[in-house]
């Protein structure tokens, strides 16, 4: 009986552990400039052992941008935000889509690809803390 009267009420989620309010695409970008960096790396390098850590550390940062990419989409971008920009639905699929495409790619050109898009959400990001 005690533990139902003080079980919390309502649940929250955020990006951490605390519902801090703190956002920024800059996140998913700097992990996704380190895919297309690690790309470009990739191909410079023919040592097999640098490849395989390359390889590791790729799909590792391409993790953590989908993340990022995700936390906005679910915790930062609210219905006001998706009547204003119709496209921001298909922008964060195609951004997740392309960083799972460069996940499993040494192309850079796969990277960079996935950047453009984050440029895309970085501008309505911004556009969006204006007003």
């Amino acid at each position: 009986m005690l533990s139902r009267l003080f079980a919390p009420k309502v649940r929250v989620s955020a990006h951490c552990d605390l519902p801090c309010g703190v956002y920024d695409p800059a996140q998913a970008r700097i992990e996704a400039e380190s895919v297309k960096a690690i790309q470009e790396k990739y191909q410079a390098n023919d040592d097999p052992h640098f490849r395989a850590r390359a390889t590791t550390i790729k799909e590792e940062r391409a993790e953590l941008a989908k993340h990022h990419v995700s936390v906005l989409w679910s915790d930062y971008f609210k219905p006001p935000h998706f009547e204003k920009y119709p496209e921001l639905h298909q922008l964060v699929n195609d951004t997740l889509k392309a960083l799972s495409t460069a996940k499993g790619s040494t192309d850079p050109a796969t990277g960079q690809k996935a950047l453009d898009y984050i440029a895309q959400i970085d501008k309505i990001f911004w556009e969006t803390k204006k007003g």
